[in-house]
């Protein structure tokens, strides 16, 4: 086909057993109006034929989705896909930026799933109102009058950073909850038809809106309900279950075969059905797995002439097979047919449907390939799973006449593959320019330290090597894994430094909704509460102390400028615990503190605790020799702000815990910390594979030699590679002032 000039794509007519199924790779690889949304590819014209009326009408949309929330759990995802739908959001006056804002309350305020605690009474949790939408919303609302300072407002536990621009939209958002509340409570129980054609009219009027120009959507809907409405004149008849009513709504929503988006002139995707079989040069028929064709018939329970079949009765497999039939005679020069010939997940083989092995049967039965072999097996192709494949871009690879594939980037994987290893080359040519800023933010200094390449990539490069983005859970949280404990720990122990009894703590620990619900989160607190209480305890009478943030301003001797705020400063102690263990970065982040500290005041005797889960490190007074503090901490600060510099301009060969360790002389545990041995090491983080360009080992981080610039007071000249010189110039001044842990 690829060599026939021509054929037009008005040629060629795509069938699939459910149009619904094959939209979204249609339209992921089609724009909306029909062209092809990549580059390079020629302009296709594409019509989605025999679409269903809940994908054409937005409202009706709307209308088909809250009928599936009556006697579900009402998850967290299930409203906030409500809620994005186009007339939803239109009612409410809620744009992207508000449904983003509306999906990280629901995170935050751990909404999981039910209304109230009456929506679960059939779920045999009606006691149970942690994690439901009211006790989200009542967080939320109440987070918009007071803060989250671990207090609670008439057992409410405040929802922190909601805002005084969030009032707004908070409201609006309540409103919503409230409407789709009553919609479900009057689409719940048996109703007579017209009440429920009602209620779903009245369900309309609450939760949705259309422009004018697109007030066909509504008159559409009244319609469809006018016209369910009539199959009983009167009003009365029989009470119906939602089920039963969804069954009938199912029945006029389903795609059915029209004239509509039908031979408009270019490419067609139409359902398999009868009548659809119109002649085309090229007839693609998609989907024929095996179990999904023929599609196998639903028996209704209603159904009478099913309970004693005879012949002559519709039979659905086997009008699928003639379905297919029809679809083989109405290709003129060429008939496709997709199925999936390989496990998603195992990459096992799978045989496609039973009528196409038939159809392989005929062949092979009426011809033969010159060699005597099987018919079938030359004109099957099994395309690859990558898109870099060489196969792609071989002359005839895939059984067609030139390259298949069109990708440029690609063909370059592909010819990378095949020339084997090659050599990396440097994430850089050279530094950048010297980044003009005048003052510097202690905080930004403090996230350098702690991860020198993610800052690089981040701040001069616009470049976050890893994102992530998390929607909110459905479940309830049985149990929590270690670093939803950790969390907890971390929030309760803030709590108590910040002067909150351990009854106190716990109480709003479990009304924040990420604890287990009811009993099982006793053994959770259990673990938790020691934990804290041993962290508490290894803070020894420092933790007595008031805490008090000092905002910190330091002229470096170039003239430049460190300010920030030091917060956790208990008399003259900088207090930094943390339920994390004590990492390098910690320490890093309290010998920068400290510094800028003893800069900025030099009239006291400033130190540093660090104490963690399990561990403690404590930093000692600089104090010098010549007793002058200000000229210690500035140099210090200095030597600090140095290693900024240079890690603005490219990335360094430094992470947390491979470079303290070669500080102390450690190379093996340098390797096991940069390599990993259990666990993944610092070359996997994804900005050193970014910056390597793969998992780099030790002995490549070793390799260069340090820069000419790298030299001279305060580099050990012994330190034959960079990563060492950097390492020592980092961690030296800072274990020279680190104590035995004694305050």
């Amino acid at each position: 086909m690829a060599d026939d000039p021509t054929l037009e794509p008005r040629d060629v007519l795509v069938m699939c057993p459910d149009v619904e199924e094959f939209a979204p790779l249609v339209n992921a690889v089609f724009s909306a109006d029909g062209d092809r949304a990549e580059e390079g590819v020629p302009d296709i014209r594409v019509r989605l034929a025999d679409r269903s009326l809940r994908q054409t009408n937005p409202v009706l949309g709307v209308v088909a989705g809250l009928l599936e929330l009556p006697g579900s759990r009402v998850t967290a995802s299930q409203v906030l896909d409500l809620a994005a739908r186009t007339p939803v959001a239109r009612r409410f006056h809620m744009d992207d930026d508000d449904l983003e804002h509306v999906d990280a309350w629901v995170r935050e305020a751990g909404i999981r799933w039910g209304l109230d605690a009456a929506g679960r009474e059939p779920f045999g949790l009606g006691t149970l109102d942690a994690n439901t939408w009211r006790f989200g919303l009542d967080r939320i609302l109440t987070g918009v009058a007071v803060a989250d300072d671990g207090a609670l407002v008439s057992g409410v536990l405040p929802l922190d950073d909601v805002g005084a621009q969030g009032i707004d939209l908070a409201g609006r958002l309540a409103e919503f909850a409230d409407r789709l509340g009553r919609c479900v409570d009057a689409l719940t129980g048996p109703q007579r038809l017209g009440e429920w054609c009602a209620a779903l009219g009245r369900a309309a009027d609450l939760l949705t809106d259309v422009p004018p120009s697109q007030a066909w959507q509504r008159r559409e809907l009244d319609a469809l309900l006018d016209e369910l409405a009539g199959q009983v004149p009167d009003g009365r008849g029989p009470a119906l279950e939602r089920a039963e009513l969804v069954s009938l709504m199912a029945d006029r929503l389903r795609g059915r075969p029209t004239r509509a988006s039908f031979r408009t002139g270019g490419l067609t995707v139409c359902t398999l059905v009868p009548m659809r079989s119109v002649p085309h040069r090229v007839v693609v028929v998609m989907g024929l797995d095996d179990g999904a064709f023929p599609r196998r018939g639903h028996v209704d329970g209603d159904d009478i002439l099913a309970r004693d079949p005879r012949v002559g009765d519709q039979d659905v497999r086997g009008e699928d097979r003639q379905l297919l039939l029809d679809a083989l005679m109405a290709a003129g020069d060429h008939l496709v047919i997709v199925y999936t010939g390989s496990d998603a997940r195992t990459n096992a083989a799978l045989p496609p449907a039973v009528p196409v092995l038939e159809l392989c049967d005929a062949v092979d039965a009426a011809v033969a390939t010159p060699d005597g072999g099987r018919a079938s097996g030359a004109i099957t192709v099994r395309h690859p799973l990558q898109p870099f494949d060489a196969r792609n871009f071989m002359d005839g690879g895939l059984g067609v006449p030139g390259p298949w594939g069109f990708d440029p980037v690609c063909l370059a994987g592909a010819q990378a593959l095949q020339a084997g290893a090659v050599s990396v080359p440097p994430f850089l040519d050279g530094p950048l320019e010297p980044e003009p800023a005048e003052v510097i933010e202690l905080d930004a200094l403090v996230s350098f330290l702690g991860a020198p390449m993610r800052a690089f990539l981040a701040r001069r490069l616009g470049v976050y090597a890893e994102w992530s983005a998390q929607g909110p859970g459905d479940a309830l949280p049985m149990q929590l894994n270690a670093l939803e404990k950790w969390t907890v720990r971390d929030r309760m122990l803030s709590a108590r430094l910040g002067g909150s009894s351990a009854e106190d703590a716990e109480l709003a620990e479990r009304r924040r909704g990420f604890l287990p619900p009811g009993d099982l989160a006793d053994g959770v607190m259990g673990d938790v509460r020691g934990d804290v209480e041993a962290i508490l305890g290894a803070c020894g009478t420092v933790r007595d102390v008031p805490p008090r943030t000092v905002e910190v301003d330091v002229t470096l001797p170039d003239g430049r400028r460190v300010v920030g705020a030091v917060g956790g400063v208990r008399g003259d102690v900088l207090l930094d615990a943390s339920a994390s263990s004590v990492k390098p970065k910690r320490r890093l982040a309290a010998w920068a503190r400290l510094a800028a500290l003893t800069a900025h005041d030099p009239s006291h005797p400033w130190q540093a605790l660090i104490v963690g889960k399990g561990s403690r490190a404590a930093l000692a007074p600089l104090d010098p020799a010549d007793g002058d503090r200000r000229r210690a901490a500035t140099e210090a600060l200095g030597t600090l702000v140095d290693l900024y510099d240079r890690g603005m301009r490219e990335p360094l060969p430094m992470a947390e815990r491979t470079s303290e360790a070669l500080a102390r002389g450690k190379n093996d545990e340098a390797r096991g910390a940069w390599e990993g041995d259990r666990f993944a090491g610092e070359n996997a983080e994804p900005e050193a594979t970014t910056v390597f360009g793969g998992l780099a080992g030790l002995d490549e981080l070793l390799d260069p030699g340090p820069a000419a610039s790298e030299s001279g007071p305060g580099w050990d000249a012994a330190a034959g590679s960079r990563a060492e010189r950097l390492a020592h110039r980092l961690w030296d001044p800072l274990l020279a002032h680190e104590a035995g842990g004694d305050a």
